[in-house]
């Protein structure tokens, strides 16, 4: 099974770039719980922290593809290094404002600013990976690996956050969000053999290479879905341990659906698949539409942990399938920008999904809340369904501008 991450990681300068781009997208993670944590610590306020969280978290979906696109543009390089700096800047501003007491409105703007600047290191990750691959089997191999690893970052990041914000200091968890972003992305920008060139627009060059929207449009509604999914099983979790007297055992119980992908990922970069990604989006995203349908029937909470791990095996394929169709489909001059879209849409369906459970939580309890979760799958399904068909075993010709 290791033999397929052999391969791909023997490439020089493929490991550092990939280790790299781990420590700097721990902070997507940890922020913004670290905000919830630092603002309810100095206010006592559970509301104004989740605002501040929420504003963080909007600006960073509004502006992820506009960053991509300067990244196609302009280059890595340039411009992550821009982005880390202004971020690291803003955190830190914003903890002196929640510290220092600065008016409310203050908070919020730089939470805005610092999602805003966030460095998309994940969508560059996944286009240095298409660039420094020509295999297709060896590029589906490495986004299985970055699948892995954005499953380490989901596990790891929130338990870290949350032990140096109780077990130290409130302001500890986004201080090493800030050193792991900006020291994880100018190391990741310094490692410039493996950059893919920038691809500027001028008069003279003509206008960029169209985006493939029949296969884009359909596969980012898709991926919002899916957001709507983790969102909505995220809060519904939390709930139902509530509800079962064990509250603390949340952070574990999605722990074990998150082990679950990490172990799917891990399975499916040594595969070698005879469909495409066309089809294994459909068919990733039915499955975990049914994957989420027995916990509306669970009632203990080691069963519960049991099913959630097996749920969890439905992710990150399905995940997976999706960038992979994106590499195949979208102009190199695009991709980074092809892959923003996705994250975005990923991004953007997460808090309407929380809001949803938690309004159906509210009314109907946890398990009811799940059938959000289960509804959100059905409609990634139904996207899927609209991803123009391609013939098996043949990638579409990606054109260059």
């Amino acid at each position: 099974m290791l033999t397929s991450y052999r391969r791909v990681l023997a490439h020089p300068g493929a490991l550092r770039f990939s280790l790299t781009g781990l420590v700097a997208r721990l902070p997507i993670s940890m922020v913004g719980l670290g905000i919830v944590l630092l603002v309810s610590a100095a206010t006592g306020r559970y509301g104004v922290a989740g605002a501040v969280s929420a504003a963080y978290m909007f600006a960073n979906a509004g502006l992820a593809i506009l960053q991509g696109r300067l990244l196609d543009r302009f280059g890595q390089g340039r411009v992550l290094a821009v982005a880390s700096l202004g971020f690291g800047a803003a955190v830190s501003l914003l903890v002196v404002s929640v510290q220092a007491d600065w008016p409310i409105t203050t908070t919020y703007v730089l939470a805005a600013v610092a999602g805003a600047s966030l460095p998309q290191v994940g969508s560059a990750v996944r286009a240095r990976w298409s660039h420094v691959l020509d295999r297709p089997a060896d590029v589906q191999t490495a986004y299985a690996l970055e699948a892995v690893f954005d499953e380490a970052v989901f596990i790891l990041g929130p338990i870290l956050v949350t032990v140096l914000a109780t077990a130290v200091h409130p302001v500890a968890g986004i201080a090493v969000a800030i050193v792991a972003c900006v020291g994880g992305t100018l190391a990741f920008c310094a490692q410039r053999a493996t950059e893919p060139p920038a691809h500027p627009h001028t008069r003279a060059s003509g206008p960029r290479p169209p985006m493939p929207w029949p296969t884009v449009a359909p596969l980012a509604v898709a991926c919002a879905a899916l957001g709507v999914l983790f969102g909505a099983a995220e809060v519904t979790t939390v709930a139902f341990a509530d509800e079962q007297g064990h509250k603390a055992l949340s952070g574990l119980l999605l722990a074990l659906w998150a082990l679950g992908s990490l172990s799917s990922g891990v399975i499916t970069g040594a595969v070698r698949w005879r469909r495409g990604p066309s089809v294994r989006v459909r068919w990733g995203a039915l499955a975990m539409a049914c994957a989420m349908t027995p916990l509306y029937f669970v009632g203990s909470l080691p069963l519960m942990g049991a099913t959630l791990f097996v749920a969890g095996f439905a992710i990150a394929p399905t995940m997976i399938a999706a960038m992979s169709l994106t590499e195949e489909v979208v102009p190199s001059g695009r991709l980074t920008e092809g892959m923003a879209i996705m994250q975005t849409g990923l991004v953007a369906g997460v808090a309407p999904g929380a809001t949803l459970s938690g309004l159906v939580v509210d009314h109907a309890g946890a398990s009811a809340a799940y059938l959000v979760s289960v509804a959100a799958g059905a409609v990634a399904a139904l996207a899927g369904l609209a991803i123009p068909r391609q013939r098996s075993g043949v990638a579409p010709v990606r054109s260059s501008p």
